[in-house]
């Protein structure tokens, strides 16, 4: 498959589910994933018949679905009920999975506030490591993306957002479990995008998420080029490593994620990566 046609995109919540898939379609797109928390697409929306309808759609333009879960639920949540609400919220997602005829389904690791870290940690992964026995059970795809960092003097941090911190849920060993690698995240630590890279063994990961910033910068996802990510190294890299997935552009409107898709496919054939 072309590289072009391995770029996806980003819905998040900018559009009614079932027109972002005849948007997607419209504009050869194979890849949108979208988050079903608020609005149109907010999860109890999805009753039987409107799931039905999605999975027809989905099946007529030859597009596929990934959904997004909101990383300000805190997966490392351990304080009473409000555990069980993660949990169950998490679940909620693995449960509209196949209804909806979805592919894949991002999480995350969730955030710790400075002293708490080693038990926000502990709670996350085993939440995790259940979600994903559940997951297992309705046939779904976790991939646990890597976050970005936070302002060094922030009280609250996402987790898994170093190449260590990832690594701590690695070890969650089921076929419903894999990795969701967010490139621009990378481009904020130390270890860069050729370290999380050189880390990575590709066979685990499902997707490759796109945006662009600065380096050792703070959080911001702006239109490729308009940063310092060096975007024909890195699918030199990666594809490099045999990676075989797609890659989800997830960065300002959806013209601007479309538009990207040609500028990303440039750079790689300037690199010269195979993109055709």
């Amino acid at each position: 498959m072309a590289l072009k046609d391995r770029i996806g995109i980003d819905l998040g919540r900018k559009i009614r589910l079932e027109e972002g898939i005849e948007w997607a379609a419209k504009n050869r797109v194979r890849y949108v994933d979208v988050q079903l928390d608020t609005a149109e697409n907010a999860l109890p929306t999805f009753d039987t018949k409107r799931c039905a309808g999605v999975r027809r759609l989905l099946e007529k333009h030859g597009v596929r679905l990934g959904l997004h879960t909101n990383s300000a639920v805190n997966v490392a949540e351990y304080s009473p009920h409000v555990a069980d609400a993660a949990t169950d919220y998490l679940k909620s997602y693995v449960d509209v999975f196949p209804k909806l005829g979805a592919s894949w389904m991002v999480v995350h690791a969730g955030y710790h506030f400075t002293k708490d870290k080693g038990m926000r940690m502990k709670a996350g992964r085993e939440r995790l490591q259940r979600v994903v026995a559940h997951a297992e059970k309705k046939k779904a795809l976790l991939l646990l993306e890597n976050l970005n960092k936070e302002p060094e003097d922030a009280e609250v941090h996402y987790l898994a957002h170093t190449v260590e911190e990832w690594q701590y849920y690695w070890d969650i060993a089921s076929p419903a479990f894999k990795l969701s690698f967010t490139a621009n995240h990378a481009h904020l630590v130390p270890e860069g995008v050729e370290g999380f890279v050189q880390a990575l063994d590709f066979r685990r990961v499902g997707e490759v998420r796109l945006a662009d910033c600065y380096r050792n910068g703070h959080e911001i996802h702006l239109k490729p080029g308009a940063g310092n990510l060096d975007f024909g190294a890195l699918f030199s890299l990666i594809e490099g490593k045999e990676y075989q997935g797609h890659y989800t552009n997830a960065f300002g409107s959806l013209g601007d994620m479309l538009a990207g898709r040609d500028y990303l496919v440039e750079r790689a054939r300037e690199a010269g990566v195979k993109v055709d």
